[in-house]
């Protein structure tokens, strides 16, 4: 296996991005993981062919979070003063939420096994999720004595709610897939060898859509979060025009009165 920390394989207008220490359970908090998930995004924000992404861990975890060994021995991120780890959060881990929250492509977790801690939170970072039956979702940075540094107060409740988000974050106890699905942080569960194909399919489902349309539309959701009602309204009053004169919404209108399926060219 590539010693690169992060796989990537691209299959037509879907690619797949593998978290790719699995002898450590897939940690996110050393700074080449960082560096290499950016640079992932980066790369597909540029590349108008890529129409979505699939992130996955290698082996038998989805992703450890942070290194716990790294921060017993206060070395990396983990290591300095006070103000010295803030800089280490800011410019380290905390690139990671910017970087896949504000990703214009739709990002689907296919989460294979445990996502603790900030590795639940990189779940929560992307658009849609699917599980396999042997994943387990935690917040559980009470468990090691530390807050949540990447955004998971932040995400979790958008997702499952306050009290759900609560409940995990002040206990750090885990949840299995069943409950996952039950709280609405996945949208479906699967047997371990289903899963990528599964998460694929929800990744096509997605392609398959004129793509300039789909990364507005994720812009839409995103800015929405925080936005009154006018603002929203005001925003995609600015943003339908450049749909409506788009080579792919000329397209789909014609597909549909043609009864035939589109071909889009992303222009």
């Amino acid at each position: 296996m590539s010693d690169s920390p992060l796989l990537i394989e691209r299959d037509g207008h879907v690619v797949i991005w593998t978290l790719n220490a699995p002898e450590t359970r897939n940690p996110i908090s050393e700074p080449d993981m960082v560096a290499a998930l950016e640079d992932a995004v980066a790369q597909a924000d540029a590349d108008s062919s890529i129409r979505a992404a699939v992130l996955t861990g290698a082996g038998s975890a989805f992703s450890s979070g942070g290194n716990v060994k790294h921060m017993r021995d206060r070395t990396g991120m983990f290591g300095g003063s006070p103000a010295e780890l803030r800089q280490g959060y800011r410019r380290g881990i905390q690139r990671i939420p910017r970087a896949l929250y504000h990703c214009e492509i739709p990002l689907v977790a296919a989460v294979n096994g445990p996502a603790i801690g900030a590795g639940c939170d990189l779940a929560m970072m992307c658009d849609l999720r699917v599980a396999s039956s042997k994943a387990r979702f935690a917040e559980s940075f009470v468990k090691v004595g530390i807050i949540p540094g990447d955004g998971g107060a932040w995400l979790l409740p958008r997702i499952i709610g306050a009290a759900r988000a609560a409940e995990m974050a002040l206990t750090g106890d885990p949840v299995d897939a069943a409950t996952a699905l039950e709280w609405g942080m996945v949208s479906a569960v699967v047997e371990p060898d289903e899963l990528l194909p599964t998460a694929r399919a929800l990744a096509d489902r997605v392609a398959v859509n004129p793509p300039q349309v789909v990364r507005m539309t994720k812009r839409l959701l995103r800015e929405a979060q925080h936005q009154t009602l006018e603002s929203a309204l005001e925003y995609a009053a600015a943003m339908q025009p450049i749909a409506h004169h788009t080579a792919d919404h000329a397209e789909a209108v014609a597909a549909m009165l043609e009864r035939r399926d589109p071909q889009y060219s992303g222009e």
